[in-house]
């Protein structure tokens, strides 16, 4: 017997090293001949049964929309796509700041750069924070696991500014941990104690958001598990609903009397209302302005979310540049742009991008996307490379109970610390010691369509007129 296993041993060697010195040796002849046939298939069969079909195929339908449309087909059912649009929207990157290099000086670096701001200048108690970066709304229990909330809650904290509850439920702890919050005001059940109205720093009216507008939703138990059931005050077997709209027959009058209400429970705070960006922005600034908002958010077309119908995300809205420039431009005309505070969001990712909206007239940016991105900093690896990287932050998501607070609440402090850094080197650079110094004056494009919207010099024109006045002495 062990002569024979010797000899089985053997074999199995040999031919195992046969094998290794086959293809050592033989690699080339086995991939000849495997170009060869694939080759001559490519290039004999008809289009019809060509696998090659697919490059123009692609081409004309895109890997998305075919991914989308076979989703359709296997399900009957609406798709809810996550993270908002993928399509390209106009956007910041044309726009750059005009640099000072000579005169006026550039403000030492060892010198602070003052970025603190004040949102509801005319409330009894307007929301004051130290940076103008604030963190958007992203629920708890429709969106985010509890861990993400309380971490992001504590980034808030630390780095001095105010984070948004979203339309989910509001955790005694997430209040206890937050500093500055903002309590959204839903087309919901949940989050109206008055106990929580009035822990509020401010008050935002959802009216609608960037990726999803006003639309309302049904989400089953088995959509919404967990503590975050019992906070929103759910039933084992009830849906949570977001209704359409705050009233049956809704008006302006209720609207107004709702905000009154609110302004009185508070004793003074903030009230806004958030509204995506659509195409009669002025008549919804009117709107507003006529039910006596103190702030408006104001929601782009590439605003994300945890999941909206690709129509809804896609082909409604407007982008957030030119959202901010009409809000801005209408608020000037009725001659209200120093009593209504303006936040934007959507599309922001990084400081170029908040400095520049900045710039453009806004008073603050809610951060989303990037900031969910920051929480989940190195805890995203826990997902992947089987599950995409959000599976560890949303109440639904597959590794959320490996979530730590403490790490999430670390590099999400560390993302805004890093981005208003950098947001302050560029204002050093352009000579200016405050946020507050920043206008629309200090920007330029180089794309002349851009330059024309927004109201900036055209960096080739501005070179030319230059040019013609010193040829004019």
């Amino acid at each position: 017997m062990p002569d024979f296993l010797n000899y089985t041993v053997f074999v199995m060697i040999f031919i195992l090293f046969a094998f290794f010195i086959f293809i050592l040796f033989g690699w080339r002849w086995i991939m000849k001949k495997i170009t060869k046939s694939v080759a001559k298939i490519v290039l004999s069969d008809s289009y019809q049964e060509n696998i090659i079909e697919l490059m123009p195929g692609l081409r004309h339908m895109g890997i998305q929309n075919m991914i989308e449309n076979s989703l359709r087909s296997e399900s009957g059912d609406v798709l809810h796509r996550p993270l908002g649009s993928s399509k390209k929207w106009p956007h910041l990157d044309s726009i750059t700041f005009i640099p000072t290099q000579i005169l006026p000086p550039l403000i030492d670096g060892e010198e602070d750069v003052d970025v603190a701001t004040t949102i509801g200048p005319r409330a009894k108690k307007p929301l004051k924070i130290q940076i103008p970066l604030m963190i958007s709304g992203m629920a708890y229990g429709i969106a985010l696991s509890e861990q993400v909330r309380l971490a992001l809650a504590e980034a808030a904290k630390t780095t001095g500014t105010a984070i948004n509850s979203g339309e989910g439920g509001i955790m005694q702890e997430e209040l206890d941990t937050a500093g500055k919050y903002i309590l959204q005001f839903a087309k919901t059940e949940w989050s109206k104690e008055t106990k929580k109205i009035k822990r509020a720093d401010m008050i935002e009216i959802k009216f609608g958001q960037g990726a999803l507008f006003g639309v309302g939703a049904k989400i089953s138990p088995e959509n919404l598990t967990g503590n975050a059931r019992q906070v929103m005050g759910l039933k084992e077997d009830e849906d949570a609903v977001i209704f359409d709209n705050f009233f049956e027959n809704q008006t302006l009058k209720d609207l107004k009397d709702l905000i009154d209400e609110l302004r009185k429970i508070t004793g003074g705070v903030p009230i806004g209302a958030k509204i995506g960006a659509g195409g009669k922005i002025e008549q919804d600034i009117d709107y507003l302005l006529e039910i006596g908002v103190d702030y408006i958010a104001i929601d782009g077309g590439q605003a994300a979310t945890l999941g909206a119908p690709p129509i809804l995300t896609d082909d409604m809205g407007i982008p957030s540049l030119h959202a901010i420039i009409r809000a801005v431009n209408h608020l000037e005309e009725r001659k209200k742009r120093d009593q209504i505070s303006l936040i934007v969001s959507g599309g922001m990712l990084i400081p170029g991008h908040f400095l520049k909206m900045l710039a453009l007239g806004a008073d603050a940016i809610y951060v989303g996307s990037a900031m969910l991105f920051a929480v989940a900093h190195g805890q995203s690896l826990n997902a992947l490379p089987f599950e995409p990287p959000t599976q560890a932050v949303w109440n639904q998501g597959k590794f959320k109970d490996q979530f730590k607070a403490e790490e999430g609440a670390k590099t999400a402090e560390s993302f805004l610390t890093s981005s208003i850094e950098e947001m302050k080197m560029a204002l050093r650079a352009m000579g200016k010691r405050s946020l507050n110094e920043l206008t629309k004056k200090d920007l330029v494009s180089y794309d002349e369509h851009v330059a024309k919207m927004v109201g900036i010099p055209y960096s080739f024109k501005a070179w030319e007129e230059e040019q013609q006045q010193i040829e004019k002495g």
